[in-house]
């Protein structure tokens, strides 16, 4: 892969005004690169292709000046030239493992399709989906950010009526979060407030007349998958009682609607502070659904909120971005895939991220993502014990293979992939030093057999 810091090839000026006649047709107009734009390309870019260091160097080989790369009004890198590529990347997506309609493996190849380069998965309160992901990622050469969108609640003290649903995305590293079971028993106790809830919601819709099967909901939902409001309306369009999803939520399902029913989500505050606790990024998801943003938004920065959605695919919603400004949070945004189509769901990668939003996205998702990596490893240097081993390759960006010619040491294990997550500066780290040192006696074993890592 490439990156999209392409050189733009003079123009003889007979054809000058052709060529812009032809910009103005396509909309909007091509500008250089500021400085800034060019430098923050080549950051993002050699974050995407850390495990492609060539590709990340080649797109800047032959064009290291501001003239060289072009973006367009909304300061977005375009591809120029043959071969160009834009570094897209999609923040907010979900597959069957939640509500959304498509395997991880799909929703990948999808993603690959719109040339998206980097994706996070973010399902509901499960991480389950990711690994699935990483292994459809591999195919091509798409970089998985590990996601999740955290359900909970906003419950202000003292004022009932401000009590509202608020969904909190998280990022992790390449290998996922610190201290995984106390993340993975948080959003347990979620996923099971889901099942309690989507039968009450059943409940009710009997109670309306509405006699909905439970089997069918759990039919729709899947296999392990805790059942929420979506699956519940699916069931209801293939039932006959509505005629398409939209009506399911309008008339029963909405926000204290006939049919809505609370779970057991935790305050907005705890489902922060987790993210922060388990090394991740903590971004607002979707805040123009939220009645009251502001009280929101000031008690979630108080809780370590680093971020929130302000960029959606018909641009930038200019009241969110002052809000964000007026907190100091990152702007970021994603579709909100689910693919169940229709014309008002946004496409995976139609939410084109300007350069320098990606920029500050990573300048501050990257320190926290390397402490998390850190301190993942070092579990294993202090005790390298199959469940410390398994946090390194849980969501499979690193895979263990039975056989084969075994790594000689745990220290070969942490330079092999060291440089698969992170950059060199990142790595120039005495702690880093000190963990290989404490590897370079300790045999890499899984179940007692020594393996063959293999990213």
């Amino acid at each position: 892969m490439t990156g999209d810091g392409c050189v733009i090839q003079a123009t003889p000026s007979s054809n000058k005004k052709k060529n812009n006649k032809k910009k103005k047709n396509k909309g909007g107009t091509k500008k250089k690169m500021t400085h800034d734009q060019v430098l923050a390309f080549k950051f993002v870019s050699d974050w995407v292709f850390l495990d492609h260091p060539s590709a990340s160097s080649s797109s800047f080989s032959s064009s290291p000046s501001a003239a060289s790369c072009v973006v367009d009004d909304f300061g977005v890198q375009k591809p120029v030239g043959r071969g160009g590529e834009k570094l897209l990347f999609e923040l907010h997506s979900h597959s069957k493992f939640s509500d959304g309609f498509f395997s991880p493996s799909k929703v990948i190849e999808r993603a690959h399709i719109n040339g998206v380069k980097v994706l996070a998965l973010t399902d509901h309160d499960t991480m389950a989906g990711i690994p699935e992901a990483v292994e459809s990622a591999r195919k091509y050469g798409i970089k998985i950010i590990p996601g999740v969108e955290i359900s909970s609640i906003f419950s202000p003290r003292g004022d009932s009526e401000l009590e509202e649903p608020v969904h909190i995305l998280a990022y992790y590293s390449s290998i996922g979060p610190t201290r995984f079971e106390e993340l993975d028993k948080f959003l347990s106790n979620i996923r099971d407030g889901r099942f309690l809830r989507a039968k009450n919601i059943v409940l009710k819709l009997n109670k309306l007349k509405l006699p909905l099967k439970w089997e069918h909901v759990c039919r729709i939902a899947g296999k392990g998958v805790a059942p929420g409001r979506l699956h519940v309306a699916r069931a209801m369009v293939e039932a006959g009682y509505v005629e398409n999803l939209r009506q399911a939520f309008a008339r029963y399902l909405f926000d204290g609607g006939p049919a809505y029913s609370k779970g057991s989500e935790p305050l907005a505050e705890e489902a922060v502070k987790m993210i922060c606790h388990t090394g991740g990024v903590a971004v607002l998801a979707h805040p123009w659904a939220l009645k009251h943003p502001v009280p929101i938004v000031r008690r979630l920065k108080e809780a370590g909120l680093h971020g929130m959605e302000v960029h959606k695919s018909d641009g930038k919603l200019a009241a969110y971005s002052e809000l964000a400004d007026a907190y100091g949070l990152l702007k970021i945004g994603g579709s909100d895939y689910h693919g169940r189509g229709g014309h008002n769901e946004s496409e995976l990668g139609s939410v084109n991220l300007p350069v320098l939003v990606l920029h500050d996205f990573l300048k501050v998702a990257r320190p926290i993502w390397c402490n998390a990596i850190r301190e993942i490893i070092e579990c294993y240097a202090e005790e390298p014990s199959d469940s410390n081993l398994a946090a390194i390759t849980r969501f499979g960006s690193t895979r263990i293979l039975k056989g084969g010619s075994p790594l000689s040491c745990g220290q070969d294990l942490i330079d092999h992939c060291l440089p698969l997550w992170l950059s060199s500066q990142e790595m120039e780290n005495a702690d880093f030093e000190a963990i290989k040192l404490k590897l370079s006696n300790v045999s890499v074993t899984q179940g007692g057999i020594q393996v063959l890592v293999e990213t």
